[in-house]
């Protein structure tokens, strides 16, 4: 059955996430991704060698792709470069600031000779403003976007423990390129998208943002707790492992007392009897609720709020979510054997999506060379 892009030809000259997020989801789509490394490779094959031997990230990144070695300061590459742009339908990069003016395919100078071309640049900080020629890495743009000072708990701010500026500037750039093909397909022309982790992630940190800037609110670095509700948080069993419960109304709560605590009194003790009295005395409800937890383990524990109505959620470990009943698993070739990945999100008909296999460096190389040479441009 033929794939939703189809016929559409990316070429991309990428490295690490971000870049390589949003070719991995037009791959995944039926896009022909060519994706243009240096000698040694995009760094990202290196960042581990866990996956019997590939890294993790590259392997989540760049299944489906054609992996084309190419060093764009040789005559003979550049005319090979160029003339798969001839036919490309979107030009994607994310090499340092100014590096692809330096090499000659700045993006309006593509487009202008190429119009129907989309063009994608993804940066750290954007194309103006005093940051525009910083370096920029994911956990660089958690700090800088005040991601960090909201993430954390009272005693010092926390990574987000996955690449969450890339991921989300990948994600952004995504979405802006499916608008411009729509947009292309009705007038013909294509147009210029710039993108930056930055950027991507302060959209995501509006909410506080507003707080702060109209309400004059700094939201508190709360760990697993709920700021303005309670209780609100994790709590261990007996087997020391966590469960995040939640309760967010007096029917609830009275629920929680009778049927998780059956301790039905708790529910209309003064102290507890609301929640703004449940949050000033959150301390004192804390240590009475992980007291009655620490007779029974973790699971027993989430089992019994399901079954009273209590929604919660275990706090799962890495072992926990490989052995998770909910997942979803889609299989991919590698250079060095099938891996099994946890499925996107996206569920399509009730089918699970098939994905080609991750490529090894410089495996479509020769073949790429063969078939693309500079023609002159029919436009």
């Amino acid at each position: 059955m033929a794939k939703d892009l189809d016929g559409l030809l990316v070429v991309s000259i990428e490295q690490a996430v971000a870049a390589p997020y949003l070719t991995g989801r037009l791959a995944e789509a039926g896009a022909r991704v060519l994706k243009i490394e240096r000698a040694e490779g995009d760094f990202a094959r290196a960042y581990d060698h866990l996956v019997h031997g590939e890294s993790a990230y590259f392997v989540w990144l760049n299944r489906g792709k054609e992996s084309v070695c190419l060093d764009l300061r040789e005559d003979a590459d550049r005319k090979v470069f160029e003339g798969a742009l001839e036919k490309a339908d979107v030009f994607v990069q994310n090499l340092a600031p100014g590096a692809i003016d330096r090499l000659g395919y700045a993006p309006e100078d593509l487009r202008r000779k190429h119009p129907r071309l989309i063009t994608v640049s993804i940066s750290g900080y954007g194309d103006e403003g005093p940051y525009a020629k910083l370096k920029a890495y994911d956990l660089l743009v958690q700090a800088e976007s005040g991601l960090s000072s909201i993430t954390g708990n009272p005693a010092g701010s926390a990574r987000v423990g996955v690449s969450v500026c890339d991921i989300a500037c990948g994600m952004t750039a995504h979405q802006a390129v499916l608008q411009a093909l729509i947009a292309r397909g009705i007038t013909g022309k294509g147009r210029h998208i710039s993108v930056s982790l930055f950027h991507a992630l302060a959209d995501w940190m509006n909410v506080p943002y507003l707080q702060y800037a109209y309400g004059g609110k700094e939201p508190a670095r709360a760990g697993l707790s709920h700021p303005t509700i309670a209780p609100y948080g994790a709590f261990p069993g007996s087997d020391g492992k966590l469960v995040l419960l939640s309760i967010q109304n007096e029917r609830e709560w009275v629920k929680f007392c009778d049927g998780v605590l059956e301790r039905p009194e708790i529910a209309t003790d003064p102290r507890f009897d609301s929640n703004s009295n449940r949050v000033a005395n959150r301390a004192v409800l804390d240590d009475l609720i992980a007291g009655i937890f620490a007779a029974s383990p973790r699971d027993a524990l989430s089992e019994k709020m399901h079954q009273v109505g209590i929604a919660n959620g275990r706090v799962s470990t890495m072992e926990d979510l490989a052995a998770h009943p909910q997942n979803r698993y889609v299989e991919v070739d590698t250079p060095s054997g099938p891996v099994r990945l946890l499925s996107p999100g996206a569920v399509v008909d009730g089918a699970l999506p098939e994905f080609g296999p991750v490529p090894a460096l410089g495996a479509h190389t020769d073949a790429v060379r063969a078939e693309f040479t500079a023609t002159p441009s029919s436009d």
